[in-house]
């Protein structure tokens, strides 16, 4: 079978070796400098000011809308969502009692456009976007940053899937005041579960360190802790139990940290092989009618996750889901689907009498599955692809 992901790292046996030897030698292996190291190097390759390293992408996620909302910065408790998306860009909103209004995607880019977005302002105000960047693609982002900055919107970038990509040669995860990306086995880098917030707003950075780990201030640099014990009249005696803010605990491992700076080597190796492989894929499927074509000429750069094929109609449908599994090649739903078609927002839509409609988002979790690109695929395995997207 021609599977999804072969392996858990990117070059598995060195990596697992040297993971073995870090292990031997630890003197803890609890949340440490490792897993500084990591945030660090991410910042850098990123190009953000701060990271701060979780043990799950969604659990960064979740992070994210807490610190936004300790923080004061809703204003309606209403934020826009991408139809298609993944679950938990959507669960942090119910769980912290906001409305999240899904806005659909477009064809082209299966993303979030402008226009979509516009759109969707005309019918409800909304404190902040959660947008995502779905297997490597984007939208219009710089117009929707602009959109958003105009409209006084927060934007923040699920990035999930899209680590490396580019839009006029800017890494997306850099357009919105927050990104986060999972770490996840099988996403471009994987620490096997793990997740990233990365932001340039130092404020936001404080927070999520603190509700990463219980509310309290170890992780914060020396002058803002001086300044919360201060404020709270806080004794040294009870300064490392103290707790400030509604927090939990999120914290990653050092064997994830170690694992991340070990592959953070590699990144632009496998991003490298994501692109010319998904450059080959669509080659293929932009000359079979069957398919909705893709267009993001609009990119500099595409590191592609998973290749989408989104068929015309129900029948077509069938026909490449069962020619593709026939041919031993793993296929699944295109992420979470359209998130207005899981049952946990039908019964939000049912309890608050509310009805949204995303018909390209609806017709890509209909019609719609994604196949494999991972940078250990071999040249034989991709020509067997590429000769079942021809017509």
């Amino acid at each position: 079978m021609i599977k999804l992901m072969k392996s858990t790292f990117y070059k598995e046996e060195e990596t697992k070796k040297k993971l073995c030897e870090f292990i031997m030698k630890a003197k803890k292996l609890s949340m440490g400098d490792k897993c500084q190291e990591f945030e660090k190097k991410f910042s850098e390759y990123q190009g953000r000011k701060y990271s701060v390293f979780f043990n799950t992408g969604s659990s960064a996620n979740f992070a994210l809308i807490h610190s936004l909302v300790n923080l004061g910065r809703m204003k309606t408790n209403k934020n826009g969502f991408s139809a298609l998306t993944w679950p938990t860009n959507v669960m942090p909103s119910l769980q912290h009692n906001l409305n999240p209004i899904p806005i659909d995607i477009s064809f082209d880019h299966l993303n979030i456009s402008s226009e979509k977005l516009i759109q969707s302002l005309k019918k409800s105000d909304i404190d902040f976007l959660f947008i995502t960047n779905l297997l490597g693609f984007c939208g219009d982002l710089d117009k929707i940053a602009e959109v958003c900055e105009k409209k006084g919107i927060i934007l923040i970038e699920d990035n999930c899937e899209s680590l490396g990509s580019e839009l006029n040669k800017i890494k997306l995860g850099n357009f919105g005041m927050a990104s986060t990306f999972s770490f996840f086995v099988g996403h471009h880098l994987s620490t096997i579960e793990g997740g990233m917030v990365c932001t340039d707003d130092e404020e936001l950075y404080h927070m999520l360190q603190m509700v990463r780990a219980h509310g309290w201030d170890r992780n914060l640099p020396g002058e803002k802790q001086s300044k919360l014990r201060r404020e709270n009249n806080i004794t040294d005696f009870y300064s490392g139990y103290s707790f400030y803010v509604s927090a939990y605990n999120f914290r990653p491992t050092e064997i994830q940290g170690f694992i991340g700076v070990e592959q953070l080597k590699y990144i632009d190796e496998m991003n490298k092989i994501r692109n010319k492989n998904f450059i080959e894929f669509n080659g293929a499927a932009q000359s079979n009618p069957d398919f909705y074509k893709l267009d993001l000429r609009h990119m500099s750069f595409v590191s592609n996750f998973t290749y989408p094929l989104i068929c015309k109609d129900s029948k077509l449908f069938e026909k490449y889901k069962n020619k593709f599994q026939e041919n031993g090649i793993e296929i699944r739903p295109i992420v979470g689907g359209s998130i207005v078609e899981q049952p946990f927002f039908k019964s939000y839509l049912k309890n608050n009498s509310l009805d949204f409609q995303c018909p390209n988002a609806k017709k890509i979790h209909e019609f719609g599955f994604y196949f494999p690109n991972n940078p250990e695929l071999t040249e034989q395995e991709k020509e067997i692809i590429s000769k079942l997207l021809k017509r």
